[in-house]
């Protein structure tokens, strides 16, 4: 049975985190001990609120620098949601200028004012899948998952797996190594999230 720590940095959204993990018979654990997250098998990192806020909460509880070295550095398994991946990145532009973690190359911006999309961004969307991703293994093309979101990462790397449409294409998930992230929030997508968590907690 795979441990699995999910991050306590003051951003909210954890509880639904765990009951999806439990669900899927991990055991699932909400901490911000740096020991703690060393023991674990996985780290997942939500996230609900501003950018500039929640890099502001991990510098003050210490963990940027246990967060990278226990992922960059010793490749343990990381998993991203919402808020937890644009955090990844060199930086936002939302309320001012902040500094990411830069784990991976983009920004983060403000959704595109468009007709007939809405900002924020909230409710089901079919996700574009890449036929190599490994969080989308054996889930439908035409997969929905649920969004709530203002902002999102611009990076068209390669390590871009998903993408939704919001007036143009933008970054739907992740996956570069050991590190992956979605901007939806699979513990809030029903069937297809589930599937997609099992997908990491095999790849653990």
């Amino acid at each position: 049975m795979k441990s699995v720590i999910i991050v306590d940095y003051g951003m909210g959204n954890m509880r639904s985190v765990w009951n999806a993990f439990k669900t899927l018979g991990a055991q699932p654990k909400i901490g911000s001990d740096p020991e703690e997250i060393k023991r674990s098998d996985a780290i997942v990192l939500p996230g609900v609120g501003a950018f500039g806020e929640a890099m502001k909460n991990l510098r003050s509880q210490n963990l940027v620098d246990p967060l990278r070295n226990l992922v960059l550095g010793e490749g343990k398994p990381f998993l991203g949601i919402c808020l937890g991946l644009q955090l990844l990145a060199e930086d936002s532009e939302e309320l001012g200028h902040h500094s990411g973690l830069s784990w991976i190359k983009g920004s983060v911006k403000g959704l595109p004012q468009c007709k007939g999309h809405h900002v924020p961004h909230v409710g089901w969307n079919v996700v574009e899948q890449e036929e190599d991703s490994i969080l989308y293994k054996n889930l439908p093309a035409q997969s929905s998952f649920y969004f709530d979101h203002s902002f999102y990462l611009g990076s068209e790397t390669e390590i871009v797996k998903g993408r939704v449409e919001v007036g143009k294409p933008v970054v739907a998930s992740i996956e570069s190594g050991n590190v992956f992230a979605t901007q939806f929030h699979p513990e809030k997508s029903q069937v297809s999230g589930l599937r997609l968590l099992r997908n990491f907690l095999n790849y653990i």
